[in-house]
């Protein structure tokens, strides 16, 4: 006779509508022990200003350049750009195993604020709406010239994610190229609205909604939530409530909900160990291609690492790299936990 199936219990494999892709949930591994590496998280009290940081108001860059005496944000163009604003001559002499394709692009920083010491969830949602801001100022400013067709906005935070720089800031890669997992998610996206005249997010948050099981805050106007086939242990996406096709449509008060979930959810991740939370970030919206884009739903997904503790992190290794995705902690358990959590930070209790 076999077992009846739980998915608390059972190995089985989720849908990933957004990627075409599968992740394979292994829930009664939860609770394997740990001997593996563990992470230094010897958190210091960062001073307001560091006169050796190359992101701080009125401070020397590397490449020479001097910050101005800003207050608030500040964005300027990346000294090491990873793409270069200039056209080149192209002859297509690369093809079949060797095709390459030259891209062009505008790779810009954004400092979140001049105080150094502080993260999103430290900082206020007037401040984070600021950010807010200029996240869309830029979007509208990039979006119009001809030869940028997407515009990635993104925030890597914590040195376990890469990130050599603790100021807080994020970046903004602009260019002419739809990259490939924004072109997968397009793919999908489109094949979903012509069939059913509706994007796949507004019915997946709808469904979501309903649940109830995978949600873990909600404003009028965005939901947070841990996706249904998430890969990452706590992994978590931001979505509109109403259609948005990019940030360039939100309103004042849209600016200043998405602040105040920005603010609650990446204060509910450092409560979670109480450590400054490590994350990469992003928003997904419509390309700048000069067509319409009915079937773009504004998202914001959070890939956080750690797993267990501030000191072990989810390593995706072995199966993950060679087969598909895999996790140990079940996305409702995940869920249950950051829910249960205080939007007051740690800090300030």
């Amino acid at each position: 006779m076999n077992t009846s199936f739980d998915p608390k219990k059972h190995p089985h494999r989720r849908y990933n509508p957004l990627l075409d892709e599968w992740v394979l949930v292994s829930p009664q591994r939860a609770n394997r022990p740990w001997q593996g590496q563990r992470e230094i998280t010897a958190e210091k009290d960062r001073p307001a200003y560091d006169p050796d940081c190359y992101l701080c108001s009125g401070n020397i860059r590397a490449n020479g350049n001097r910050n101005p005496e800003y207050k608030g944000t500040y964005v300027f163009n990346n000294d090491f750009g990873a793409l270069l604003n200039e056209e080149v001559d192209f002859s297509e002499e690369y093809s079949g195993f060797f095709t390459l394709l030259p891209e062009r692009g505008i790779n810009r920083v954004v400092c979140f604020s001049e105080d150094h010491s502080l993260t999103l969830p430290e900082m206020s949602v007037e401040q984070i709406k600021n950010v807010v801001d200029v996240w869309q100022e830029q979007f509208n400013e990039l979006a119009v010239l001809d030869h940028i067709n997407y515009i990635q906005i993104f925030e890597n935070k914590g040195s376990i994610m890469g990130c050599s720089n603790p100021h807080p800031h994020g970046q903004i890669w602009a260019q002419s190229s739809i990259p490939a997992m924004v072109q997968k998610t397009q793919d999908q996206l489109k094949s979903y609205f012509e069939k059913n005249k509706r994007t796949l997010l507004q019915d997946y948050l709808q469904q979501e909604i309903t649940a109830g099981e995978r949600m873990i805050t909600e404003n009028e106007d965005f939901a947070a939530l841990v996706p249904f086939w998430a890969s990452w242990p706590y992994e978590t996406m931001i979505i509109s409530k109403q259609k948005r096709e990019n940030i360039a449509a939100f309103s004042e008060d849209e600016k200043k909900s998405f602040a105040a979930i920005l603010k609650n959810l990446t204060t509910m991740y450092d409560n979670l160990f109480e450590t400054s939370f490590p994350y990469s970030a992003g928003i997904h919206q419509s390309p700048t291609d000069g067509k319409e884009h009915p079937e773009w739903h504004f998202h914001m997904h959070f890939y956080p690492p750690l797993l267990r503790s501030a000191e072990i992190k989810k390593f995706m290794v072995g199966y993950e790299m060679l087969a598909e995705p895999q996790r140990d902690i079940t996305p409702e358990q995940s869920t249950a936990i950051l829910r249960s959590l205080s939007t007051i930070h740690y800090k300030k209790k």
